[in-house]
């Protein structure tokens, strides 16, 4: 039996929520992550917008093909959260399926917001949001 789970990405450290939120889902879940655009992540902002820039780099020019990188905070966190799913089984597949994320409250209704889970974790001493890194990519 499933069932829906909504979590909060409120100053949550992304590694931490994305493990959380990808056991669940692996459990057969429906999971919504919401304020995706207010996750933390812990390092140095500067060297972390250098590495996907070089990414991005790679797929100008003439090829169409890629690499293409996402540059919204929702699409960025799904994206992260299916690289801890077991994407080349069925199950991960079916899992990935399941998660939805939005920027700020989304689409929920109010009795939905009311069971909202807030991971606990501590604050690192250097982090950024993925809002100022999708502000660092443009």
């Amino acid at each position: 039996m499933s069932e829906k789970i909504v979590v909060d990405g409120e100053n949550t450290v992304f590694g931490r929520m994305a493990s959380v939120v990808a056991k669940e889902l692996l459990k057969g879940n429906f999971v919504n992550v919401i304020n995706s655009e207010k996750v933390l992540i812990s390092g140095k902002k500067d060297d972390y917008i250098k590495r996907i820039n070089a990414k991005i780099k790679m797929g100008k020019g003439a090829s169409l093909k890629g690499p293409k990188y996402i540059r919204e905070e929702d699409r960025i966190l799904k994206r992260m959260i299916r690289g801890m799913l077991p994407r080349d089984r069925t199950r991960g597949v079916e899992a990935f399926k399941r998660l939805k994320c939005y920027k700020g409250i989304g689409e929920l209704t109010a009795e939905e917001l009311k069971e909202t889970r807030k991971i606990e974790c501590n604050i690192p001493h250097k982090y950024f949001t993925v809002e100022k890194l999708v502000r660092g990519l443009r």
